[in-house]
């Protein structure tokens, strides 16, 4: 990331991430619900494939993995890589640790 505005924020695909440990994810018609019980904060995913691409955090090597894994194309990856750096920003998603 390289700002908080969320208009600019970037995000390192090529890093691995996973959703955070504390972190509940609820799959709705819409796309799902992610609820941190340590912030205690609500986040809501309206989109189908970003919800793949959170769930496919954990078994991929990276982020840009995950997302390619998902069905996105090269030129959706900076709008999913925005998506995915506001999850970050709220301790959603975080960095994997080796």
């Amino acid at each position: 990331m390289t700002t908080t505005d969320s208009a600019t924020i970037a995000m390192d695909l090529d890093r691995a991430w996973d959703l955070h440990p504390q972190v509940s994810v609820r799959p709705e018609p819409f796309g799902a619900l992610l609820y941190h019980f340590g912030t205690r904060k609500l986040s809501f995913l309206k989109d189908r494939r970003l919800l793949a691409v959170v769930q496919a955090l954990a078994d991929a090597p990276t982020a840009r993995a995950a997302c390619l894994g998902a069905g996105l194309g090269e030129d959706e990856l900076p709008r999913y890589g925005r998506a995915l750096a506001v999850l970050v920003q709220s301790s959603m998603v975080v960095g994997r640790t080796p």
